[in-house]
């Protein structure tokens, strides 16, 4: 199989050209929105030990305390008024989970649990069953 050079070169100029010219976008609130779904997702999982889980749910936690303060002093925010943006600042204790459970002395999965409505009382009358 031979590679045809006018066309491969070419190619990639244009290729690279266009990856110079479009800069990286890193939005603060999506990175920790990300960052706080692997979280959560963490705390779920079943298929880890507690000992592991423990250890994940840690550095997460630091690296999510990271980001949630560079959404709190991203100045790009203050401006931007979509969706996205009120929906976080609307939620605080769901968005800022370390923040809010720090506030209010209580672990992450406590504070998300409780502002989802659960609660373990209503956790252990749950049934079983199909809808």
């Amino acid at each position: 199989m031979t590679l045809n050079l006018k066309i491969l070169l070419p190619a990639a100029a244009l290729l690279a050209a266009t990856a110079l010219a479009v800069p990286a976008q890193a939005d603060t609130l999506a990175n920790m929105e990300r960052e706080r779904a692997l979280l959560i997702e963490t705390m779920l999982d079943g298929g880890i030990a507690p000992a592991e889980r423990q250890v994940r749910l840690e550095a997460g936690q630091r690296r999510l305390l990271d980001l949630e303060r560079m959404v709190l002093r991203d100045d790009k925010l203050v401006g931007r008024n979509t969706p996205q943006v009120r929906r976080a600042f609307a939620n605080y204790d769901l968005t800022f989970l370390v923040h809010a459970s720090a506030e209010k002395s209580r672990t992450m999965a406590e504070t998300w649990l409780a502002q989802l409505g659960l609660t373990t009382q209503s956790l252990m009358s749950a049934k079983r069953g199909r809808r």
